[in-house]
């Protein structure tokens, strides 16, 4: 079949002017349709067309009745059903469970249009729309994260896996493109939905298992009842996400099995060329212009995606299970040449501004034996320290980005998804790190240490703040050897598990030493599918199985908030609380190292620091110079940082992730 350069039909009329009578796939998905390969909805449903099949999009739609499902007829294979690039709860709730204001993926930002759980909403509303024998294919972020029986902070509980909730009758987890292919050629030769269940990547439901041939995880009734069940089903879920030795995973719930096959192999750069070639519009739909556009596409339009996986592991982080940990890049003739296309829109100003991924300096599998045998079991790449199969290198992601520099349009290209420090720092060729300060930094670089405890950062799967240390010495070296004044922004995260009192301040003392005023700060987020979120639920450690102090309370949570905003006069009452609680009054005063002022005082609004230079300067003496941070602390500006939904985003499945 022929693709149209046009957009994918959202209604009879666009059927109509492609001559088609009836769809193969009905796509329903919880984002407004943006026809750019950083939405999921549009790498699924152009892979299909351009496999022959047909696919109408319906998105957004009213789920109070069955109208905007049925506007374009029966599908003759199956509806596919997705809640969008971002888990429904994610989108709607702050860590605080707080209503959000705004859903960037809607027309005109507006909140309020897609449901809560809208994964199991929509295929409810696809079944009494269609009848229950119509297919229904359920998958994106909030599908693959939610397949076993899994915590949900929402309700603080277990819930079953979101296939049997949403009952439908496939769900595909991680990157679909390959699934889907398989699964439509299935139904296209008459093949019932019940019938395929083989597909790498997919999960289905059954009354019986090949018990030779599998892992039977703790049931879904025993990690209701055991914390120390549930973290053991987290664990082994965890141990086999490998596509070239995981096996099937098994979690009976009632008397009826969960099958997970083992996860499909990542795409190589060959076929992730072939999607990114797709004919995709690069924009969101015109209908929604009158609205205001969709603002989520402001973030991607003029970035290029690079890269696919992501081999640091964090706990917090849901790549590993959802994108996998081993990372494939696409080709750079590929990337040029959508970079090339990218200049010639009317709206283009010469800047390319991001050109990455989950990680942007990743650009392919860690070591050797990870296109082999996948990442290992056991152990992590880059924690507690890299691996010594590891080959660090940014040769090739360096002669990409000199080779876009040169392209005729290109004013500049920057580098703003996250660039791992641990993995750079311990790169011995430094031009790439030359580079970057050069040519890729617009003043700030954002980076994510996370903490600076080290008993913290084990309980993040990061490394020592002594690498971060090293990094950022290095980092102001190379601005001051080439003249040019950057900073660092530092991604800072609160009340993750085994963060107690006094691990919050000390990264408070931290802020303070380095003068780092963070104007926004994210409290741990437990969602779906991460280490970190079972460590929260369980308060153990599911691969040691040792207790873990876990920060629960709201007070609790507000205090070590607090304390990374303590120069805030709105959080004097719980920092005060915070410090005499942890026996810490010391820190209370007015020497330089304090944190706060006694009552009754005031704090100089720009901190200590700020204060103690300019005296100096005024007095002929030289400023306050060590520190990681920097060598001109007392000229650093009030770093801010990402919005804590965008953070939320990029951990529980953002742009670069279905």
């Amino acid at each position: 079949m022929t693709s149209m350069n046009d957009f994918l039909p959202v209604c009879r009329d666009d059927m109509n002017k492609r001559g088609w009578d009836e769809l193969d796939f009905l796509y329903i998905v919880g984002d407004a349709y943006v026809d750019h390969p950083s939405f999921g909805h549009a790498i699924i449903s152009r892979v299909l067309e351009s496999h022959g099949y047909k696919v109408g999009i319906v998105a957004l739609p009213d789920w109070h009745t069955t109208d905007d499902i049925i506007k374009m007829g029966r599908p003759r294979l199956a509806v596919l059903v997705s809640a969008g690039n971002i888990d429904s709860m994610v989108n709607h709730y702050t860590a605080a469970k707080k209503r959000r204001h705004d859903d960037m993926y809607a027309p005109g930002g507006k909140w309020g249009m897609r449901p809560d759980r809208a994964t199991i909403v929509y295929t409810n509303l696809a079944k009494h729309a269609f009848g229950k024998d119509m297919p229904v294919l359920i998958g994106g972020v909030e599908a693959s994260l939610r397949r076993f029986a899994h915590y949900d902070y929402w309700s603080d509980k277990i819930r079953r896996s979101i296939l049997l909730d949403s009952k439908a009758d496939l769900l595909m987890y991680g990157m679909g493109e390959k699934q889907i292919v398989e699964i439509a050629d299935c139904l296209d030769s008459g093949m019932s939905v019940h019938d395929i269940t083989y597909i790498k990547g997919t999960c289905y439901m059954a009354a019986e298992y090949d018990e030779e041939n599998s892992v039977l995880l703790p049931s879904y009734e025993e990690c209701t009842e055991s914390k120390e069940k549930y973290a053991i089903s987290c664990r082994e879920q965890y141990y086999e996400q490998n596509p070239y030795t995981g096996k099937t995973l098994v979690q009976k719930h009632g008397n009826r099995y969960l099958i997970q096959n083992p996860p499909m192999e990542p795409l190589m750069t060959e076929e992730l060329d072939e999607v990114y070639d797709l004919p995709y519009m690069k924009a969101y739909h015109p209908m929604y212009e009158a609205a205001g556009g969709i603002p989520a596409i402001s973030e991607v339009k003029f970035s290029l995606a690079a890269n696919r996986g992501c081999f640091g592991s964090c706990n917090f982080c849901a790549l590993a299970f959802h994108q996998g940990r081993i990372v494939t890049s696409r080709s750079d003739e590929s990337l040029i040449k959508e970079a090339t296309e990218m200049t010639k829109m009317p709206d283009f100003k010469g800047y390319i501004h991001d050109v990455g991924g989950p990680t942007a300096n990743f650009r392919g599998p860690a070591c050797d034996k990870q296109l082999k045998v996948g990442a290992c079991k056991n152990k992590q790449c880059l924690y507690p320290k890299p691996c010594d199969n590891m080959k660090i290198s940014h040769r090739k992601y360096l002669n990409l980005l000199r080779k876009l520099r040169q392209i005729k349009g290109v004013k500049k290209v920057f580098i703003r998804s996250g660039i791992r420090f641990d993995y750079l720092i311990n790169d011995k060729n430094e031009d790439f790190f030359y580079d970057l300060c050069k040519h890729h930094v617009s003043g700030q670089l954002k980076v994510a240490p996370e903490h600076v405890s080290d008993n913290v950062l084990k309980y993040m799967g990061k490394p020592e703040n002594s690498v971060f240390n090293r990094f950022s010495d290095k980092f102001y070296e190379i601005n001051n050897k080439i003249g040019k004044k950057q900073y660092l922004v530092p991604y800072l995260m609160s009340s993750h598990p085994g963060s107690t009192l006094h691990d919050a301040i000390k990264l408070a003392q931290y802020l303070n030493e380095h003068n780092i005023n963070p104007q926004q700060v994210q409290d741990f987020y437990p969602t779906p599918g991460t280490i970190s979120t079972c460590m929260f639920y369980t308060e153990l450690d599911p691969f040691t199985m040792k207790k873990v102090f876990v920060p629960k309370t709201a007070h609790e949570k507000a205090m070590q908030r607090a304390l990374l905003q303590y120069r805030n006069p709105d959080n004097y009452k719980l920092v005060y609380e915070a410090l005499t609680k942890a026996g810490r009054t010391d820190l209370i005063g007015y020497q330089q190292r304090c944190l706060l002022r006694p009552k009754g005082h005031t704090r100089p609004p720009q901190g200590n620091i700020l204060n103690e230079n300019t005296r100096r300067k005024e007095n002929g003496k030289a400023a306050i110079g060590k520190g990681s941070f920097g060598k001109n602390k007392g000229r650093t500006p009030n770093r801010g940082r990402g919005t804590q939904k965008t953070r939320n985003k990029s951990r529980s499945g953002g742009n670069h992730r279905r």
